[in-house]
């Protein structure tokens, strides 16, 4: 794979202390991201402003996870998440794109699809909170744009599995239940770079965690003749429990 080498990543997991839970957790959370898109898309040397020519606006989507911590040495907790963006929108195309002709009128929709599996481990664990591992995102983002007058249709597609180092930190105020914490995912190799992150504010009793805050991801990423230069953010909010 293009961005980064699976025994680069292997060997890094290896170095991070393995400073483990005391005893066995599990916790979930479901959300919603409030996000607006921003960036182009490029197949061969068409290339076409998301923004701007599509018009591109929020439809439905997802935010899922889910994370198990364990006392067992040297093995790493584990993270799995899911996110789902679907946008939709009529534009006009200031440019030819992959023989839909300028000045078209165009309807288009962007399904974007991404499954994060991280493995992690706690390096702080007190009222500072440090993670610190690896994450191989499925990432299958495609954007389809339809010439309204013919139906001449153009999709442009990323489907890849990518290797991200992940880190997350939250800070505890004591006694209170109220926290702020960030995560984030970062790649940048060879041209192609993808990165999310989320600062939040969050509530925590008797297991059950109310959180909100912002949240941004961006790709930059090369698949055959189709490049996607994306940018997705806003604020988010969700709700979960841990026990």
């Amino acid at each position: 794979m293009k961005l980064i080498r699976s025994a680069v990543m292997l060997s890094a997991i290896a170095v991070v202390p393995a400073a483990q839970s005391d005893v066995l957790g599990f916790g979930a959370s479901i959300g919603y991201w409030d996000s607006d898109l921003s960036g182009k898309s490029s197949k061969g040397g068409d290339r076409v402003n998301v923004e701007n020519e599509l018009d591109l606006s929020n439809n439905t989507e997802a935010n899922l996870s889910a994370f198990l911590e364990h006392p067992v040495p040297l093995l790493p907790n584990v993270r799995l998440s899911y996110v789902k963006v679907d946008q939709t929108g009529r534009g006009e195309l200031d440019n030819g794109y992959d023989n839909i002709p300028a000045g078209a009128s165009v309807d288009s929709s962007l399904d974007w699809r991404q499954t994060d599996l991280t493995l992690y481990y706690e390096v702080l664990d007190n009222w500072v909170n440090l993670d610190l591992g690896l994450t191989a995102r499925d990432l299958d983002a495609k954007l389809e744009i339809v010439d309204v007058a013919d139906l001449t249709r153009s999709t442009t597609e990323v489907d890849a599995v990518i290797p991200m180092v992940y880190a997350a930190a939250r800070f505890d105020l004591p006694l209170t239940g109220v926290s702020v914490g960030v995560n984030g995912n970062v790649i940048s190799y060879s041209g192609d770079s993808v990165y999310d992150y989320d600062i939040y504010g969050q509530y925590a009793v008797a297991g059950l965690q109310l959180r909100a805050g912002y949240r941004e991801m961006a790709v930059d990423y090369e698949d055959g003749d189709d490049r996607l230069d994306i940018d997705i953010g806003g604020p988010f909010a969700s709700v979960g429990f841990s026990f």
